[in-house]
């Protein structure tokens, strides 16, 4: 183990900085928050904080809307803030991994004000730029992720400019080497002040089609659905010479050592495979969502992992992920009794495993009321907000749950003198303490981290089960789906112990040829 690179034998925890811990007062997360809150991390054994946006932006999209590539916003602190937070991150061995936005800018960029200046402007080619249609409307059918068209028209020099999300984040054309080289330029940036890795947002989209054509119809789409689906993104995204640019950041990051390039990719399976790119000189990892987007039930996950794994390619890397700050929270798809199954699935797992803040504390689903709606998303498009998985981060009992002195941006869980960090924290039966307690065991046997994995067949159409193994030992887990108990049989030849139960510490249970699993229930096994 001591010989893997750490982002294989490590936890990523992602901070929503604008929700994790306000310091000055104005009911916003901030850098300084975040660095009073590294010992929370660290006590809790995550390996690596990945932090969300924090760079200068008019917040149209909530900081993945870039001014500055180079820069702090004010409202998360400054650049001596950000040197302070990793300083203190790497004292506690922890790592720092910054998200990069390279697919769009903020339309308050000074590349897009050169660039909409004029059609002769330098910079006019640093985005993409199209003649309207015959009819004067949009060069294509293209649509935007959050509703309405992709396009909008520049009345001055009168051209349409792209934008895969929101008007105000203007798409960057990667096809220009002068746009690669401000990029690449970027990374260097953040490297040489300690970063140890990127999340890259919406890898997928950084090449388009470069004639342009209409995106097919979507057979499968269906009303209720985001607008986007009514196509099915064939030309405006995934493009076979996307790998050629994801390659050369690869590049940019290889004489720092051991940094990691991770991809934001939303793709089916055989597709997500292609972003680790030939001989692995894609993404090293490539974030796998398939957890988010599969039924919740022992076979569907069982298939998915076993299907999962067999289509990595030979060396790549897995890893999984519950949840994130476009996705509803795993206590609120799940229920809070399979929210403890699903921390001890996403732990136990061969890759890497990331977890989202708050979830180690059960945080579910928080109503927004229509006066505090802030996510764009969720204007173009009622129900479709992200808000909800965005609210703060509830550290103690006191009043705004110690995340600020005043009220925050997005409002508390209505359970948040009990839900808190404090209040769990010393709760033997807490899922908090079972998150810590999944964490302590990966770290201290290298099966549960780097090991092998083997899918177990058993006679509980509810329960999924597999062991994991390697030189310090063998480890079964069983997970059972359902809200009946199973008492299922063990090799007759071998003996276990229970390590850890999802309701605590469970013992007495060694030298068995069968296992009671509870309801809701799920237990780690140590060969003897």
């Amino acid at each position: 183990m001591a010989g893997t690179v750490w982002w294989k034998r490590g936890t990523v925890y992602q901070v929503y900085p604008r929700s994790f811990q306000d310091t000055d007062a104005d009911g916003i997360g901030d850098l300084p928050g975040i660095t009073a809150r590294l010992e929370h991390l660290a006590w809790l054994g995550v390996d690596a904080v990945w932090i969300s946006p924090i760079y200068p932006s008019p917040m149209a999209d909530y900081g993945y809307d870039v001014s500055d590539y180079c820069g702090i916003d004010p409202l998360f602190g400054t650049l001596a803030d950000f040197d302070a937070l990793v300083a203190e991150a790497h004292r506690r061995r922890l790592k720092v991994i910054l998200d990069f936005v390279p697919n769009h800018s903020a339309i308050t960029h000074p590349w897009f004000a050169e660039s909409r200046a004029s059609r002769t402007n330098p910079r006019r080619d640093w985005y993409i730029w199209r003649d309207p249609a015959p009819d004067g409307g949009p060069p294509n059918n293209w649509l935007s992720n959050f509703g309405g068209p992709a396009w909008t028209l520049d009345p001055a020099t009168g051209q349409y400019y792209y934008h895969a999300f929101l008007k105000e984040q203007p798409d960057l054309n990667w096809r220009n080497p002068a746009v690669r080289t401000a990029m690449h330029d970027a990374l260097r940036f953040w490297l040489e002040r300690g970063v140890d890795g990127f999340r890259v947002d919406v890898i997928w989209h950084l090449m388009k089609d470069a004639g342009f054509q209409d995106n097919p119809a979507n057979p499968d789409f269906s009303p209720e659905q985001p607008e986007i689906n009514r196509f099915a993104q064939v030309y405006s995204a995934d493009r076979p010479e996307v790998l050629d640019v994801i390659a050369e950041m690869r590049a940019v990051l290889r004489p720092y050592g051991e940094r990691v390039l991770i991809g934001e990719i939303y793709l089916p399976m055989e597709r997500l495979m292609a972003y680790y790119g030939p001989d692995l000189s894609g993404a090293d990892m490539p974030f796998n969502f398939q957890l988010i987007q599969t039924p919740w039930s022992a076979e569907a996950v069982s298939d998915l992992v076993e299907n999962y794994e067999a289509a990595l390619p030979d060396g790549g890397w897995p890893n999984w992920v519950l949840g994130n700050h476009d996705q509803p929270r795993i206590a609120a798809r799940v229920g809070a009794n399979q929210a403890r199954i699903a921390a001890m699935l996403l732990l136990t797992l061969r890759g890497t495993p990331t977890l989202y803040y708050g979830d180690e504390i059960g945080l579910a689903h928080v109503p927004i009321p229509a006066d505090r709606v802030r996510d764009p998303w969720e204007r173009n498009e009622p129900g479709h907000g992200r808000d909800p998985e965005r609210t703060p981060m509830q550290w103690d009992g006191e009043v705004h749950a110690g995340f600020s002195t005043v009220e925050p941006w997005l409002p508390l869980s209505d359970d948040a003198a009990a839900r808190n960090v404090d209040a769990l924290r010393d709760d033997p039966t807490s899922i908090l303490t079972l998150y810590r307690r999944l964490l302590a065991l990966r770290r201290e046997h290298a099966a549960l981290s780097v090991g092998a994995y083997r899918g177990i067949a058993t006679e509980a159409a509810d329960v999924f089960a597999y062991e994991r193994f390697g030189d310090d030992g063998a480890f079964r887990i069983l997970l059972n789906f359902g809200g009946a108990s199973h008492t299922l049989a063990l090799p007759a030849d071998e003996t276990w112990t229970v390590l850890l139960s999802t309701r605590g510490h469970r013992g007495g249970d060694g030298a068995v040829a069968s296992i009671a699993l509870g309801p809701d229930e799920g237990l780690i096994l140590q060969k003897c």
